[in-house]
């Protein structure tokens, strides 16, 4: 089974932001554990005593909000460097892939965004679990492991009509389940994808390439096409 952990950056309420994001890290089964280690190395930096009080998350790092402002900034940044790094680098393709969609949220007047990102984010993930059985003879299931937010309750009836009654992509046929939302503080995997989230939103929305351009070549893709980033500008 392939583990879907998905988070957001931006805001879809705040009209100083331009854009949207849904960003997800896709993690075969028996590689989650060694995608963790890194990651709690990196929290035991500013807490040995008790790495898991420390929550990776891009935006309270960079800006030195929920406590972070005890540290120096450059050791913030330098590791959020390293959350993607270890995090993603060092184990792409070989059990990790990444998608993600980026919504501007002006060119979709009329539209929710929340909407559009999830059916992009699940059919594309979906599309990657039928690639992996019809061309690889690799059959494997997913589900969708999503950080508890405001979008809950939305996320779960779109997942549902999207399985049973389909979207704009048809019905989706690869997940295991229903997504299951989760305490972002309970797993440094949720905390991962909101590192990819936020370094889509950090490119997009104010030109700041220094994490995008760490992980721009890890979104799924074959043959040298790239399906797991959708931009809608």
């Amino acid at each position: 089974m392939h583990l879907f952990y998905i988070d957001e950056s931006g805001s879809v309420a705040d009209p100083n932001q331009q854009y949207f994001v849904l960003a997800g890290v896709a993690v075969f089964e028996r590689k989650t554990h060694w995608v963790e280690q890194p990651l709690n190395s990196i929290a035991a930096r500013f807490n040995p005593q008790d790495p898991w009080s420390i929550e990776l998350h891009g935006s309270p790092m960079r800006s030195g909000r929920e406590g972070w402002k005890a540290f120096a900034l450059a050791d913030r940044l330098a590791a959020m460097d390293d959350v993607l790094k270890d995090g993603v680098l060092a184990h792409y393709p070989k059990g990790l892939t990444l998608f993600g969609a980026v919504i501007k949220k002006s060119s979709v007047a009329g539209q929710d965004p929340v909407e559009l990102a999830f059916e992009q984010l699940s059919n594309r993930f979906d599309l990657f679990l039928k690639r992996l059985h019809h061309k690889h003879n690799d059959t494997q299931r997913g589900i969708m492991l999503l950080d508890k937010s405001s979008t809950e309750q939305r996320i779960q009836q779109l997942a549902r009509e999207f399985k049973y009654v389909g979207g704009q992509w048809g019905q989706t046929k690869n997940y295991a389940e229903v997504p299951v939302f989760l305490d972002s503080k309970a797993t440094r995997l949720i905390q991962l994808a909101d590192m990819v989230a936020f370094a889509l939103f950090r490119h997009f929305e104010h030109n700041d390439s220094r994490w995008f351009s760490l992980i721009q070549q890890c979104f799924d893709s074959e043959g040298g096409v790239q399906h797991g980033l959708y931009i809608k500008q």
